[in-house]
Formats: C-alpha cells, sequence, structure tokens
C-alpha cells in the first residue's frame, strides 16, 4: 500500500497535490514541516487549536481538518500540554466526540466586535503559548470568508481570526491559500492561476502546506515525534475511526459535500496511504 517513502515530511504531506500547492514550496523553507514542529516544540505551555471548515453544498463542516486537529492535539497532550479546541457551532459536536477528555469551545458567529471581544476573553482565560490553525477559513483582505469556488460563507463563520492577532505564535495549516496563515504568502498565492484570487490575510509565525490539510497535520505530528524521539502519530485505524466518527455527526467530504468517508475526494484507503508513508518514514529512522 505505501511503496517507496519520500525522503522528506515535506515531499511526503505534498504528494498527490491536485491544487498547485507544490508551486507554494519555494516560498518557505526546504523543511517547513520539521521547522514548525521546532516553533511549536518550545512554545511550552497551553495551546489553542482551531479547525472547522463549512462546506456550502453540504450543511456541515468538512472531514479535513477536525482529524488532523485531534492528532495536533494529542501530540501536544503526549509532550506535556495542556490543549484547547476552538471550533463554531458547526464543528462543536464532531470536536467533542474526537476530543472528549478536551476542552472544545465553540467559538460565537458574531460581528467583529463581539468576535474580538470573545477572543480576547479566551486568550485572557486560557493564557495561551501558542495558536494552531488546521483547514480554518481565513478573512480575506476585503472582510470576507470565501470557499475554494469564491462562494461567501461568512454566514456561516465563526470571525476566530483575532486570536492569531492577540496570540504571538502561531502554526497555519492548509491546502487551498485560503485557511487562517496562509496571509503570509497571500501575494503568492494570488498568482497561482488555480488558487484564489482573494486568499487568506490573516498570517501566522509559521505556515505547513500540504495536499490535504489533516496530511499536514500527521506532518507536523511527524515532525514532533522526531523531536520527542518517539511516533505520536494515530495509527491508519484510528484516523479511519475519526473519519468515520465525523461522518455519523453528519461532517461531509469536502470535494463531494456528501456524508461519506473520504477526505477531499480521497476514499479512506487513499487517504490513508500518507499517514502510513510518514509511519514508515518514522520508523526508518528507528523511530517507533
Amino acid at each position: 500500500m505505501t511503496g517507496a517513502a519520500p525522503q522528506t515530511i515535506e515531499d511526503i504531506i505534498l504528494r498527490r497535490d491536485g491544487r498547485s500547492m507544490h508551486a507554494l514550496r519555494p516560498h518557505l523553507r526546504s523543511d517547513f514541516c520539521d521547522d514548525a514542529a521546532r516553533f511549536l516544540y518550545e512554545c511550552a505551555g497551553p495551546t489553542l487549536v482551531v479547525t472547522g471548515f463549512y462546506i456550502l453544498s453540504g450543511g456541515a463542516v468538512e472531514t479535513d481538518g477536525p482529524p488532523g486537529a485531534a492528532a495536533i492535539g494529542e501530540a501536544l497532550e503526549a509532550l506535556g500540554r495542556t490543549v484547547v479546541y476552538v471550533t463554531d457551532v458547526h464543528g462543536g459536536a464532531v470536536m467533542r466526540a474526537l476530543a472528549p477528555h478536551a476542552e472544545v469551545v465553540e467559538f460565537p458567529i458574531a460581528d467583529m466586535e463581539q468576535s474580538r471581544a470573545f477572543a480576547r476573553d479566551l486568550v485572557e482565560r486560557v493564557r495561551p503559548a501558542a495558536a494552531v490553525a488546521i483547514e480554518r477559513c481565513s478573512l480575506t483582505a476585503e472582510g470576507l470568508y470565501r470557499n475554494m469556488r469564491s462562494l461567501d460563507i461568512s454566514a456561516y463563520t465563526a470571525k476566530v481570526d483575532p486570536i492569531f492577532d492577540l496570540v504571538e505564535d502561531s502554526v497555519g495549516v492548509g491546502d487551498g491559500g485560503n485557511e487562517i496563515g496562509m496571509g503570509v504568502l497571500a501575494e503568492h498565492i494570488k498568482g497561482v492561476e488555480a488558487l484564489p484570487d482573494d486568499p487568506a490575510a490573516t498570517t501566522c509565525s509559521r505556515l505547513v502546506i500540504s495536499s490535504v490539510s489533516n496530511w499536514g497535520g500527521y506532518g507536523l505530528v511527524a515532525s514532533l515525534s522526531k523531536l520527542a524521539g518517539r511516533n505520536l502519530l494515530p495509527s491508519v485505524e484510528r484516523e479511519a475511526a475519526w473519519v468515520r466518527a465525523c461522518v455519523d455527526l453528519g461532517v461531509v467530504d469536502g470535494t463531494s459535500g456528501k456524508p461519506i468517508a473520504a477526505v477531499d475526494g480521497f476514499p479512506l484507503e487513499e487517504n490513508s496511504e500518507t499517514l502510513q508513508i510518514l509511519h514508515d518514514a518514522l520508523a526508518a529512522q528507528g523511530i517507533r
């Protein structure tokens, strides 16, 4: 199922790239995933993990994001960090299902003034050392939330972006150019035909790009595993169970908008290949 693993984690998470994300790679460090992991590893303290991308055609959040968030959160917990997940009303039930032991905050869908106040109160209470966003739609420069078809999803998206103004150290994981964190490459994204003309405006300290955001999340965990000297990745079976649990709660595949066990159009077996290759890459380095 796995074949020969590429040499780097960055290669692995950009395999089967269908959105020209590779065009952004020259604008990041060659070891961008390892670099983000080192950065996060050194941010000792509580971490906010933000996810949940609303799919208009499905009327729900998508399967890309929550499993990656859960994987990142569990890895950080294994390293002794407290994790608080942040989503909105559309992602609350799924994050509580994937992380039943952790606090899940449902950020209200409100105007910007109320959103800034909620973010400020959250940050003051949790006092996070870092914030991580994975597959979470970002504000554009015009102040709207747009999906990959440039359709406005602002009415269904909580304005969590102020968190990333308040928390100095942050990591963004995305696969389409419109996610929180991608603002650091906004001008380059505009120059790639397959990516949005009105990209993300919200920036981050370190950016991870991938073909599927969950894969970027697993890549980040694999890189953290190298630093910890032990494999922090979920098993292939556990990740598949996460995806199925999402679907049971009405979460949809982001490509089709249907509640099926797929992630960005990849059926479970194809989706699992990337995670298995990451496991194989760690094992080849003696990390188990």
